[in-house]
This record gives structure tokens, C-alpha cells and sequence, in this order.
């Protein structure tokens, strides 16, 4: 065997072993890398926060290191109405990862308070300031957990594949302003309990997430933006996401991070034509990681005057 296969082949193994820990204690759910960049996907109070309509694709995993390595692809869309009071918007996820697929689609609602903050910040931020907003969501995931394939017998809890569908409701908040935002969203409230399977033991996760926009007049070209995101569910150590960027006019952008016991973060983004925004980012893992580096990337269009307030 070629020393490249049996690095593969190990890699396969450990990651194995993992995905069998986590049927035992209930299946993890994703971490989004892109929730900096779309943070609809995982709060639907984000809906219609933007003057325009915002239409989204992210892929995780382009490079695959070897077999059952994560990916992940999303796609989704919001727009706002009635002088933004109101967000619509629509979601569609799939994840998979060893012997297990996730696949979930949704529709979203958002309804806003505004406040009338008076504050400095840099010509070309483009984001409504003031803005209390509520979210909910209404959608189906479809979970498939190919047991089988592990070739684990002896043991029930391994004797048969999950095949479940899942009806799923979430809900979000989230408070933005053109220093900081906050928000704190639960994608699925109802976690596994009306699956039509009842092998399935699927929890909820919360997410919470907080960033702060540093600007000087001095240097109004440049905003500087630190964020956390953290996620908890039960049956898994609570992970956090520490990121920090530089933006220039919304022309480019670079950040890094860190997650908990997991990666290195790195992206790097382009502003193309106003409308249009690539992220490129690579999760380097850590070495008591068992799911390797996954590279992906993030592209957005944003209609009307796009990324550019200029």
C-alpha cells in the first residue's frame, strides 16, 4: 500500500470511530464557517436586515483529503419589505460527513423594531443602525445515517441505518447597530421529537454571537472587526468560534481565528463589481482534529447599489 493510502486510510479510520462516539451520545450538528459572512443561515432575525436582496452560496470541502471527509454546501436568499419592517427569506443546507447526511431546507420570516441611534461611523457602511429584530423558521431536514457501512457488529446500537425527516422550527434575535450587534438564535426548537424515526437522537443547538465594528475618522477607509460565535448542544463541548477581520470600503477583506480544539481559521474576500462578494476560507486543523483541513468558499450577490454605499 502507498504511503499516501495509508495515511488516507487511518485518517478514515479515526474519523469512523469518532462519527460511532457521536451516534452513541446523539448526533452533532454543522458549524458554519460562513455565519460572519451569512449570518442568515444560522439566524433567521437576519432576514431583510439589509437595504437589499442578498442571495447566497457557500461550499465546504472543496479539496477532498480523503473518503467521508466533511462537506457542506448552502445556498439561501432574503430580502426586505415594507420599508424593511419585514424579512423574507429561504434556506437550503446539506452536510455530510462519514456515513452521515443531512439535508434540510427552510423558509424564514423577520419582523423589526427600529431605534434612531445617532452615531458616527464610515461613509460606505452600508448596515441599518438600530435595529431590534425577531426571526422565525418553518422547513424539513431529511437525516441519513448509513450505520451499516461501518461494518460494527455485535453491537444494536449499530445494526440498522437511520433514515429520518424531521419537520423543523427555529427561532432568532438579534440587536444591530453600527458599533456592534449581537444575536442568539435556535435553529430547531423541536429537535427530534416529531422525526418519524425513533432511533434518531438528534439534539438542538443554541448559537450565540457578538461583534464589534472599530472605525476612527482618521482612517475611515479601514473598520476593524472582531466577532465571537458560540455554539452549544447537549452531549458535546461547548465550541467557540474567535474570529477577527480588517475590511477596506468593502473592497476586501482579511481575517483569521481560532475554534475551540478544532482549527486555525483563515479568509480572505473580494468585492467584485459592487454586487457582487467571494470569500475564500480555509479551516487548518488542529492535530488532535480527526476531520482534516477543509478549504471552502462563500459567493454572495447583493442586488441594488451591492456592496458599495459610494
Amino acid at each position: 500500500m502507498k504511503p499516501n493510502h495509508k495515511i488516507g486510510t487511518l485518517a478514515l479510520g479515526v474519523l469512523l470511530s469518532f462519527l460511532s462516539i457521536q451516534s452513541i451520545f446523539g448526533q452533532q450538528t454543522a458549524a458554519f464557517p460562513e455565519y460572519n459572512f451569512n449570518p442568515f443561515i444560522i439566524n433567521s432575525a437576519y432576514a431583510g436586515l439589509l437595504p437589499d436582496t442578498e442571495a447566497t452560496i457557500s461550499y465546504t470541502g472543496i479539496l477532498k483529503e480523503f473518503e467521508g471527509s466533511p462537506k457542506n454546501f448552502s445556498m439561501s436568499f432574503h430580502t426586505p419589505l415594507n420599508d424593511g419592517k419585514i424579512g423574507l427569506g429561504a434556506g437550503f443546507i446539506r452536510d455530510e460527513i462519514g456515513v452521515t447526511t443531512s439535508t434540510s431546507a427552510f423558509a424564514a420570516y423577520s419582523y423589526k423594531i427600529f431605534f434612531d441611534f445617532k452615531d458616527n461611523r464610515p461613509y460606505w457602511q452600508i448596515y441599518q443602525p438600530g435595529t431590534l429584530s425577531f426571526g422565525i423558521t418553518a422547513g424539513l431536514q431529511q437525516y441519513q445515517d448509513n450505520l451499516l457501512d461501518l461494518g460494527i457488529t455485535g453491537d444494536p446500537r449499530f445494526a440498522q441505518n437511520i433514515n429520518a425527516t424531521i419537520p423543523t422550527v427555529g427561532i432568532g434575535f438579534l440587536f444591530n447597530h453600527a458599533r456592534f450587534y449581537a444575536g442568539v438564535s435556535m435553529p430547531n426548537v423541536l429537535g427530534d421529537r416529531l422525526a418519524n424515526d425513533d432511533n434518531l437522537e438528534l439534539n438542538s443547538p443554541i448559537y450565540g454571537y457578538f461583534g464589534y465594528r472599530f472605525f476612527n475618522n482618521r482612517f475611515e477607509d479601514f473598520m476593524l472587526k472582531p466577532s465571537v460565535l458560540i455554539k452549544s448542544e447537549k452531549g458535546a463541548p461547548l465550541q467557540v468560534d474567535a474570529n477577527i477581520s480588517v475590511s477596506y470600503r468593502n473592497k476586501f477583506e482579511l481575517g483569521a481565528g481560532y475554534r475551540t480544539s478544532s482549527s486555525v481559521n483563515l479568509t480572505a474576500g473580494l468585492y467584485l463589481i459592487n454586487n457582487f462578494r467571494f470569500i475564500f476560507y480555509y479551516n487548518l486543523a488542529l492535530k488532535d482534529s480527526p476531520i482534516g483541513n477543509t478549504p471552502g468558499f462563500i459567493l454572495s450577490y447583493r442586488f441594488g447599489k451591492g456592496y458599495s454605499n459610494n
